[in-house]
């Protein structure tokens, strides 16, 4: 099974294509006792757990690689345990790396995401060119790669809005995908810039390949989720793509205040899948 059709398969399956950040920040963690390994562990095979009871699944799962190697090899061992926790229950597992080298590096970078951590797709960083990129698809066919196309933080624009020969440097890059297209390659697009995210969509559709698109920025970041959707909502198959929530799921509790930990985030990714479907109808 390829990485899109893992996508489709998962959408259909948990009725969703939310993705589920999973960031931990020890002070946030409810988890008083262990080490951070074992505080990280706790946390989130607990939220698991809880997923499982109540049949409320995310679409997709994204680990964010620096928040687990912030904590040395304690942490770098959580990732690992916390990837195939999720993944045993089939749940598309995006290691959020921003990779971005060339060469042999970029190959180890690749064998590092998909043999050691066993991910079924990576993010990338596009600054180097197609050399950063093809010792990934190269290599490993079947996996999920994004492709940082345009960022939801504010000084993207230092040079993504860059006007090339005309246009807007993040279309140049949204181009070069399409040109380097091959099963599983997509792109991360933020929810903070809707007017780039349907000038890239345009693109994208027209081109008639597949791309799947990451999407984060909603919640704490405040992009528009019914904007977002009535985008996607122009794509002939919604179900590859993602729209990502970290903060706002991981750490619920904060809002749910009578709730555990783990009833607050399953309420929150209920919410969130929720809204999603409100908005596609």
């Amino acid at each position: 099974m390829n990485y899109l059709e893992l996508l489709k398969q998962s959408s259909k399956k948990f009725n969703s294509i939310v993705s589920m950040g999973l960031d931990p920040v020890i002070e946030d963690i409810p988890v008083k006792k262990g080490s951070n390994k074992e505080k990280i562990i706790s946390f989130y095979e607990s939220i698991l757990n809880k997923i499982s009871q109540e049949g409320i699944y995310p679409g997709a799962v994204k680990p964010n690689y620096a928040f687990y190697a912030q904590y040395g090899i304690e942490g770098i061992e959580a990732l690992l345990y916390v990837i195939t926790l999720f993944k045993s229950q089939n749940i598309p597992v995006i290691l959020d790396a921003k990779r971005g080298d060339i060469a042999k590096t970029a190959l180890a970078y690749a064998k590092e995401c998909f043999d050691f951590f066993k991910a079924d797709a990576v993010t990338l960083a596009p600054y180097m060119g197609y050399d950063s990129i093809a010792p990934f698809t190269d290599n490993y066919p079947d996996k999920g790669f994004y492709v940082l196309n345009k960022t939801s933080n504010k000084s993207s624009r230092d040079f993504q809005d860059i006007i090339v020969n005309g246009n807007p440097l993040y279309l140049h890059v949204s181009k070069k995908i399409i040109d380097w297209h091959s099963p599983g390659l997509g792109a991360v697009i933020g929810a903070t810039y809707p007017s780039d995210l349907k000038s890239i969509s345009d693109i994208f559709i027209k081109s008639n390949k597949k791309i799947p698109l990451l999407i984060p920025g909603i919640g704490s970041q405040g992009g528009d989720l019914k904007e977002i959707i009535s985008i996607l909502k122009t794509y002939p198959d919604i179900n590859i793509h993602r729209i990502n929530s970290s903060s706002e799921i991981n750490y619920a509790y904060k809002k749910y205040v009578t709730m555990s930990f783990s009833e607050a985030s399953v309420e929150a990714l209920k919410y969130l899948n929720n809204q999603v479907s409100e908005y596609l109808c």
